[in-house]
């Protein structure tokens, strides 16, 4: 039950693209020049879907929605890397920090959709309690991660292709409505509850796939659906019989949802929204079978 892609909404799809790929390095794919879909390996499947809507409006303040999508870097050489990228590109940064389960940059994109770089510790140094994993912000030791860049470091050329989603913080509107959702509903396990205004759930041990926080948006309505910003969630089952075991759930607990039919040898898929209106699609993971 990873997060295997986003999709973004956009007035303005040459800035956002000159962004994702001249900024960060992805590697763009265009689709009749209303949408885009990013890459960090071509051969995998595209980790953000754009799609221009000439009269999307910018999101208001107080609306639930994306807080930030967390880009996860294979090694800690890798987040140095693009640290030094985004020095060199003179781009802004909102932030750094040590969340001891992983070292994180914070910055946003053109349109202010919040974005995290970051590379894990191994498991085995994840701070823990007797009963969760515990993650806390102390501040980064940037000087200390730029070692990792010695002079046998390869030139930038691009985002590592390893790169994926690891995972994505959203604003909700009442915490334990959009905790129901994700742990109840979609079956998620909650990894931290005792950080203030916010909870943290995840699968298979991980610190978390899903942040959710009411920060500032505690009680605060979803956007409109004209507004710049998430569109959608692609959350990734391991096969199809854990998507038949979320339809039979969601039939249990009179979740609403959409069912799209498999085609060209594809699986179906579940579309779902969460108590805030974020759309949610369930896909199978597409594995590739060698000889």
């Amino acid at each position: 039950m990873r997060i295997s892609s986003i999709q973004l909404r956009t007035a303005n799809l040459p800035r956002l693209r000159d962004f994702y790929e001249e900024t960060l390095g992805f590697e763009p794919v265009d689709n009749d020049g209303a949408s885009l879909e990013l890459y960090s390996d071509i051969d995998r499947e595209p980790l953000v879907r754009i799609e221009e809507r000439t009269d999307a409006t910018p999101r208001p303040e107080f609306t639930t929605g994306l807080y930030h999508v967390a880009f996860l870097m294979p090694n800690r050489k890798e987040l140095a890397r693009i640290l030094a990228r985004l020095a060199e590109k003179r781009y802004p940064l909102q932030g750094f920090a040590d969340h001891g389960v992983s070292e994180a940059i914070y910055l946003a994109d053109p349109d202010g959709n919040g974005i995290e770089l970051y590379a894990d510790r191994p498991r085995e140094e994840w701070p823990r309690t007797k009963k969760e994993i515990e993650m806390f912000t102390h501040p980064l030791d940037v000087e200390n991660l730029l070692l990792e860049i010695s002079e046998n470091t390869p030139d930038w050329d691009g985002i590592h292709p390893e790169v994926t989603i690891g995972h994505v913080h959203l604003q909700v509107s009442d915490l334990a409505n959009a905790g129901e959702f994700y742990h109840d509903v979609l079956g998620y396990d909650i990894v931290q509850k005792g950080f203030p205004g916010a909870l943290f759930v995840s699968t298979d041990g991980y610190h978390h796939h899903v942040g959710l926080n009411t920060w500032n948006s505690k009680g605060a309505p979803a956007a409109p659906e004209s507004s710049i910003g998430l569109k959608q969630l692609s959350v990734e089952t391991s096969d199809l019989i854990t998507l038949r075991h979320l339809q039979v759930k969601f039939l249990h607990k009179e979740v609403a949802y959409q069912e799209i039919p498999s085609e060209n040898n594809s699986m179906p898929s579940l579309i779902v929204h969460d108590p805030d209106g974020t759309e949610v699609k369930i896909v199978v993971q597409q594995r590739v079978l060698v000889n």
